[in-house]
């Protein structure tokens, strides 16, 4: 076995031991593990030269997606490890030298209570229709929650689940359900092509990675409105934003229609937060928005600052803030309160939730 490709091996297989969340390969530096947030170098080792990234990236990418990178300067793509772990990859340059992320998918999809995550989530996937849209910066665990949420409507409904992804991360063991997984530009060309056909597929289900632009909104809006339910992603923090974000990508004649859409389409808003615990690990702090007709009329109205209000005093419909959801995990004793204020929408509203 050539030395490149046995070294990204031994990296990769050392990911896996150590449960890190991500492996960053980059010139003049040691790999770096990240676990529970922290990135940890592997100094046991040598500095990274160009020579053996470069070496280490040509051992584990194809001529497709080398060509991208070369086109694009980044490329995307998933890769399965001896399967035993599967990572996302992505491939890009900086200062012109080769750099590598991998993101390591758990091989096993765990159900909400062992996430930790609020179990009234799985009313969600008994809608016959509409869109529950997961949010929070990168790195929170969004896509392992939406692959519980897919896995839950597969053990117990007989759907047809189509998932577009780019790249496909979390595989599908086809239990009562059908599901085929479409990666863009191995399995379609891209994102709005992907969900174009899914009008023409008999799906029920549509798990979209990412909504990056108006057309994939778009689309995902119609879709949810004409008889599919559809789970998404959006790097946003809370729902208002979420909201405010979606209708936005719109231009400003279009904006009052796409509102009524929404207000008649959205189903929920799950924001997600990894806090560091007290004793080593993370947990999600979840905020939860259900739509219910308070919320749909201040979407419609454009009162969007209001919502948190409805959240907040909503909670005997499975609704919770997420200041009140880190109070909990304060006052539980997992996370400190340290950890926990730095996630804090309003840090004084925060402390006084800790006070009841």
């Amino acid at each position: 076995m050539p030395h490149s490709e046995q070294k990204i091996k031994s990296l990769l297989r050392l990911t896996a031991q150590e449960k890190a969340s991500d492996l960053h390969l980059t010139v003049g530096r040691y790999p770096t593990l990240r676990i529970d947030g922290r990135l940890l170098p592997i100094t046991q080792g040598e500095l990274l030269t160009p020579e053996a990234t470069q070496g280490m990236c040509d051992a584990i990418i194809n001529e497709e997606k080398k060509k991208i990178l070369l086109e694009e300067g980044q490329a995307d793509f998933s890769y399965n490890f001896e399967n035993k772990a599967r990572f996302r990859v992505n491939v890009f340059f900086q200062q012109g030298y080769i750099s590598v992320a991998f993101r390591l998918i758990p091989s096993e999809i765990k159900n909400l209570r062992e996430l930790n995550i609020p179990e009234t989530l799985y009313d969600f996937t008994k809608m016959t229709q509409g869109l529950v849209l997961v949010v929070g910066p990168v790195g929170q665990g969004k896509s392992t929650t939406l692959a519980t949420l897919i896995n839950e409507i597969n053990k117990n409904q007989e759907r047809h689940i189509i998932t577009v992804e780019d790249p496909i991360e979390y595989i599908y063991e086809q239990d009562k359900c059908i599901i085929n997984q479409r990666e863009i530009y191995q399995d379609s060309k891209s994102f709005q092509l992907a969900l174009k056909a899914v009008f023409r597929e008999d799906a029920n289900v549509v798990l979209v990675g990412e909504m990056r632009d108006l057309d994939t909104i778009s689309i995902a809006l119609t879709a949810a409105e004409t008889g599919h339910l559809i789970f998404a992603t959006l790097h946003t923090n809370d729902a208002p934003q979420t909201i405010d974000r979606i209708i936005d990508v719109f231009p400003a004649h279009q904006q009052n229609q796409i509102r009524s859409q929404l207000a008649n389409v959205l189903v929920a808003v799950i924001s997600q937060r990894l806090v560091t615990k007290v004793d080593g690990g993370r947990i999600p702090a979840v905020e939860i928005m259900v739509k219910n007709h308070a919320v749909e009329n201040l979407i419609r109205e454009n009162k969007l600052h209001q919502i948190d209000n409805v959240i907040e005093t909503s909670s005997d419909e499975g609704m919770i803030t997420m200041d009140r959801s880190l109070a909990n995990l304060v006052k539980q004793g997992v996370v400190s309160i340290d950890s926990a204020i730095r996630y804090a929408k309003d840090p004084k509203n925060f402390e006084s939730l800790l006070k009841y």
